[in-house]
């Protein structure tokens, strides 16, 4: 397989512009580290980010940084760190997961609008998303957005290149927000409570005025391996508070409270409160080297609870959850099982179940994206024919 490198927008506009006129297709990727992840993508040429790299400006007083898309994701978070500043949206790295090597880039967390424990609070990645450079299907080089805080008027084309997974075109540069990171954090763990009750235990703090900025469930079948076993034994409900030292504290005690009416709690101080949610968003637990099925599924707070006891009734499944209960990390045992799983979240009042992991022979039989409406489908369709009028970009990721 042929393998382009751009050094640069125009070079990067030459090869697309050069594989339109032919129709051949393009697999857009950064540091390839979510490869097997969604549809199969069918080329026989790959091109990549990763040569576009470097961060362009960043001013810390401002709390915009603009970076190339080939930045490797390791060096913009360094960066942020010896400013005191972050990603807010906590982007998981897809390597454990995967079983994939290379550089997770930001072009690449951005175009999978790759988003951790707080997206519940502080929005997904394209939440922080100020303005994109790309090259569009044409090899045209497109610019949208800049380092303002608000877009223009009409077609929001910052906010369709996150998430669209290189079908639109190859991201070469973005800008994006990056607030101050929190002075320090712990983690209230309760013991014991099964998933329904931690789904009401988990409502119930997010009603407190107390800025919960992490809510998740691990059953018992997970917890174990959270903290090296670490953990209280039994399930674990775990909210976190971030912030300054004596509100970290004040708050802290005052959860903690609340909590403990509920059953046994225990205090994480700093380093095991980043070690354990830095290992929720990586999905420590199923980071097997295995290619069991794994799904990432996305309902309302209140149901991941309910559909994972319903698939249980079917299937064996194991799961846990974040974002107050509305992400669901589901490992199948054997097959994917797509059909049912989404039959289940139609009939519990609706959400998105997509692919992450599974074999070659699973990935070719089972939809790796939630189908679509047929109106949303259509607009996808011309806006898809828009901006890759020949449709040379990862064809099959599409949705």
């Amino acid at each position: 397989m042929t393998e382009f490198l751009p050094r640069t927008e125009e070079e990067a506009a030459s090869i697309i512009g050069d594989h339109a006129a032919r129709g051949a297709a393009l697999a857009i990727v950064g540091g390839n580290t979510r490869s097997g992840f969604g549809n199969a993508v069918v080329s026989e040429a790959v091109l990549s980010s990763r040569d576009l790299a470097g961060i362009v400006a960043y001013n810390p007083g401002e709390m915009v940084m603009t970076a190339r898309a080939g930045t490797p994701a390791a060096e913009i978070e360094a960066a942020l760190a010896e400013a005191g500043q972050m990603m807010a949206f906590e982007p998981m790295d897809h390597r454990p997961l995967m079983t994939t090597e290379g550089e997770p880039t930001i072009g690449g967390v951005f175009a999978a609008n790759v988003s951790g424990p707080r997206r519940f609070v502080s929005g997904a990645a394209r939440d922080s998303l100020l303005g994109v450079r790309f090259v569009n299907g044409k090899g045209e080089i497109v610019k949208a957005g800049g380092r303002v805080m608000k877009n223009v008027t009409g077609l929001d084309l910052v906010k369709l290149m996150a998430g669209s997974h290189g079908t639109l075109g190859l991201l070469t540069e973005v800008t994006f927000r990056v607030p101050p990171k929190p002075k320090t954090e712990e983690t209230i763990v309760l013991s014991g409570i099964n998933d329904a009750e931690a789904a009401n235990a988990m409502a119930a703090a997010m009603a407190l005025p107390l800025e919960v900025s992490g809510a998740a469930h691990l059953p018992l079948t997970v917890a174990w391996s959270f903290l090296d076993g670490r953990l209280p034994q039994g399930e674990a409900t775990v909210l976190r508070i971030e912030g300054l030292p004596r509100s970290v504290a004040v708050r802290g005690e005052k959860l903690a409270a609340a909590m403990g009416r509920l059953g046994p709690v225990k205090r994480l101080e700093e380093d095991d409160s980043r070690r354990l949610w830095r290992e929720i968003r990586n999905v420590k637990p199923y980071a097997d080297g295995t290619s069991r099925p794994v799904w990432r599924v996305s309902v309302a707070p209140g149901i991941g609870h309910r559909l994972v006891a319903a698939l249980r009734l079917e299937e064996g499944v194991d799961a846990y959850y974040d974002w107050q209960g509305g992400l669901v990390w589901m490992r199948m045992e054997a097959e994917p099982e797509g059909d049912m799983l989404r039959r289940y979240i139609h009939a519990l009042g609706g959400g998105h179940a997509t692919l992450m992991r599974a074999t070659p022979a699973h990935r070719a039989t089972t939809a790796a994206f939630q189908p679509q409406p047929e109106s949303v489908a259509l607009l996808s369709a011309r806006i898809k024919e828009k901006f890759d009028p020949a449709g040379i970009f990862n064809p099959g990721k599409m949705g």
